[in-house]
């Protein structure tokens, strides 16, 4: 026969239940001590990866937009010396080519510029009588847009150059390349055309053509 539980059997077992508890507690207090110090450790390193990441895209950038800006640099300084190859082939040939187009320019005036409070301009070269000139405006690769920006220029001249004002002004575009069609257009709009041909250049445009003034 068995012997009777006792109050001091039943405070036992609950001292040993409990002390199995706060062993389990403790135990589980220590794992998820553990388990924070990696998840704590493992977004410190990602933290640190991010950062070195972040810093070596920066640094990516940074070298991509210097290239860029020399490659910018460099594409503005060929285009400008093109342009300007084009200026000096065109220049000698002004005077005998629009004199040609019953124009009777006698000087040419290179890179004529004016700078004024609120204006400036800068012409690429300007033909000149006592009451005609033209106006030319050289690239060395001519679009829709080079023209669309010269008409403008030639709406503002005579603000800019008040010297000209009763002055009958023609427009011209000159390329040693044109885009499809652009020569087209710029007749179209009153505009004279100067292609190169052979060693020389000269104007496009047909005895049908009708010049707009300015």
């Amino acid at each position: 026969m068995s012997d009777p539980v006792t109050i001091e059997d039943i405070y036992k077992l609950f001292q040993a239940s409990r002390e199995e508890a706060d062993r389990r507690a403790a135990e589980a207090d220590r794992r998820f001590a553990l388990s924070k110090e990696e998840a704590d450790r493992r977004a410190a390193e990602a933290d640190r990866r991010f950062a070195l990441s972040k810093e070596e895209a920066d640094r990516s950038m940074a070298k991509l937009e210097r290239t860029v800006e020399r490659t910018s640099k460099a594409v503005d300084s060929l285009t400008t010396r093109w342009g300007r190859f084009v200026e000096e082939l065109v220049e000698p040939a002004v005077v005998q080519l629009f004199q040609a187009k019953g124009i009777d320019v006698q000087e040419v005036y290179h890179r004529a510029k004016v700078k004024r409070q609120g204006l400036a301009m800068e012409i690429d070269i300007m033909a000149v009588d006592d009451t005609d000139l033209v106006l030319v405006e050289c690239k060395s690769k001519l679009s829709k847009d080079d023209v669309d920006e010269f008409l403008e220029k030639l709406t503002r001249f005579k603000t800019a150059f008040p010297h000209y004002k009763n002055y009958q002004a023609y427009g011209a575009v000159a390329g040693i390349e044109i885009d499809e069609g652009i020569d087209r257009y710029a007749y179209k709009k009153g505009l004279f055309v100067i292609k190169p041909s052979g060693d020389t250049v000269t104007i496009i445009n047909d005895a049908n053509f009708q010049p707009m003034t300015w």
